[in-house]
């Protein structure tokens, strides 16, 4: 075997054993989900969809998945708007103190959940909105907006600023030029952060658990489920957990693969 052959064969083997101590613990998840047994122990049970059925069957999860998907759809809506916004200030203006103005837009996933949590249970708690969904979609607005600018900013810097204002030469009102040029540029973009943004809410637990209150999230749902006594319905609930971040996430990395061929094509 030659040296390039060997050094390649341990690459993968590396990159594979890196991959599989990531994923074991969620493999075994989600195997152990259609376990018989009770308790997640080799040999296996037999396959089994009990579990899945105890946490159909529960009220207080089947209320923390709906609340979770409700928080994780307006969250994306609004954090990708706000994402957009901000990234369109940042494409289209020069001022003074713009570099800050990036800098605290992009601030809040640098800061310690913990943190962000107490801080946002203080204020809302002083406005009326802790222990309500409408805190819960606050809180992860503020830590999805960033996301989402991002993308669209990645986006937007392969956009040739005169195209714009040529749509304006050739009189198309400020309103137009957006919704005719800049949004259909950015769609992918924007699609991507919606699905992005609602992946970082659904998984999104530490800011839920200080300012929901009574409406749990499904994260903080299976928190209190864990308080207890360990049951195998958590390896259910983790594997549809998974199985719609992972979902999520890959349809924002296949559009984001999409428009960065396409930005490479124009480029060569």
């Amino acid at each position: 075997m030659s040296m390039a052959a060997l050094r390649r064969f341990l690459l993968v083997a590396y990159t594979g054993l890196v991959f599989a101590f990531i994923f074991a613990p969620i493999v075994s998840t989600i195997v152990f989900s259609f376990n018989a047994d009770r308790f997640p122990s080799l040999p296996w049970g037999g396959f089994s969809l009990q579990w899945y059925e105890a946490i159909f069957a529960d009220a207080t999860i089947q209320r923390g998945l709906v609340n979770s998907l409700v928080v994780a759809g307006v969250t994306c809506v609004i954090a990708t708007f706000l994402g957009f916004s901000a990234a369109y200030v940042d494409y289209r203006y020069r001022f003074l103190g713009k570099s800050v103005y990036l800098a605290l837009a992009a601030l809040p996933p640098t800061v310690p959940v913990v943190i962000l949590g107490v801080a946002l249970l203080t204020f809302e708690g002083r406005v009326g909105l802790s222990g309500t969904l409408q805190g819960i979609i606050v809180g992860h607005v503020v830590l999805a907006t960033p996301f989402a600018m991002a993308l669209v900013r990645m986006r937007l810097a392969d956009l040739d600023p005169d195209i714009e204002r040529a749509a304006w030469n050739l009189g198309a009102s400020p309103f137009a030029t957006m919704f005719g040029v800049i949004v259909p540029f950015c769609a992918p973009a924007i699609l991507a952060a919606l699905f992005l943004t609602a992946a970082v809410s659904f998984d999104e637990f530490m800011i839920a658990w200080f300012v929901s209150g009574v409406n749990e999230t499904l994260p903080v749902r299976v928190l209190a489920m864990l308080q207890g006594q360990v049951s195998p319905r958590i390896n259910a609930i983790g594997a549809i957990v998974f199985g719609v971040s992972i979902t999520l996430i890959v349809l924002a990395q296949v559009l984001l693969g999409r428009m960065s061929g396409r930005a490479a094509r124009k480029k060569g």
